[in-house]
């Protein structure tokens, strides 16, 4: 969490663009929760309500809930609505929505059907009256939660993103050079994103080292503490070209000269214009 604190967060699931970052820097998650939240947060209708959260979770005193009821509903998101599996519990805490009920009105939600969210509310208000709860109040919390309908978003779906993001952004704070030789690996047919990475594995103090027919493997690889450039990252250097290459150096042991190289490989997939390419990749 530390690192997702600090916008450390390249090639972190979920969590690297420029916006994200910023946001987890101000938000300085503690726990999967925050992360989940931040998911569901970062995006448009949502982002309103980020300054709120940020100081909730920094000042928890500062936090106020509109009736006493929503506070057990609403104090893990530190008083926000964020999820619609909170706009599920608010209905049947303060209106005594059924399970079925309450699921109608999530769906309606999710698809943005206002008809069907507007047919509710004279169902809800019934339900908060017999519950003792003015009329003023139910209505501020219902259009409240049909504010909501615009960007409702469920805690599943971000639960399950924020998950993989907790894993990639454990792996990467863990084991960075087999991390950073991974997301290398998976962007190689993209050169600007092999550039960016590459410069961000200097930010980490891991050195990229050029292709090396002795060393090198297809994929980018750890070498040491530091990565190793995969042979097919190199322009114009073909699937079976590598194969024979790793094969004969494999076989026939590492390889000594350029004589030495063109003796061992199969000329006829190892040609002329692959080892100019490697070679000047090398340099």
């Amino acid at each position: 969490y530390e690192m997702i604190g600090q916008g450390k967060t390249e090639g972190v699931f979920q969590l690297e663009s420029a916006g994200m970052k910023s946001f987890m820097k101000e938000l300085k998650p503690t726990n999967l929760e925050d992360v989940i939240a931040g998911i569901s947060l970062y995006r448009p209708g949502p982002m309103d309500f980020i300054p709120k959260y940020i100081k909730g979770k920094q000042n928890q005193d500062s936090i106020q809930y509109t009736c006493p009821e929503l506070e057990e509903i609403l104090a893990p998101t530190y008083g926000c609505i964020v999820y619609q599996e909170q706009v599920m519990q608010i209905v049947q805490v303060l209106a005594g929505f059924s399970l079925g009920q309450a699921d109608l009105l999530r769906r309606a939600m999710g698809k943005k059907k206002h008809a069907i969210l507007m047919a509710q509310k004279e169902s809800f208000l019934k339900g908060t009256a017999a519950n003792g709860i003015e009329d003023s109040l139910a209505n501020t919390i219902f259009d409240l939660l049909t504010h909501f309908a615009d960007y409702g978003f469920n805690k599943s779906h971000s639960a399950a993103y924020a998950l993989v993001a907790y894993q990639t952004a454990y792996l990467k704070a863990h084991y960075p050079q087999e991390f950073m030789a991974a997301m290398l690996s998976s962007v190689m047919g993209t050169n600007d994103k092999i550039g960016f990475y590459i410069e961000r594995c200097k930010h980490m103090g891991i050195a990229v080292l050029p292709p090396d027919v002795n060393a090198s493997l297809a994929s980018f690889s750890v070498d040491n503490l530091s990565i190793r450039f995969g042979l097919a990252a190199v322009k114009n250097v073909g699937e079976n070209a590598i194969v024979n290459l790793i094969k004969a150096r494999t076989d026939k042991g590492p390889f000594t000269s350029l004589v030495d190289f063109c003796t061992k490989v199969d000329m006829r997939l190892v040609n002329k214009r692959v080892i100019e390419k490697i070679g000047r990749a090398s340099c």
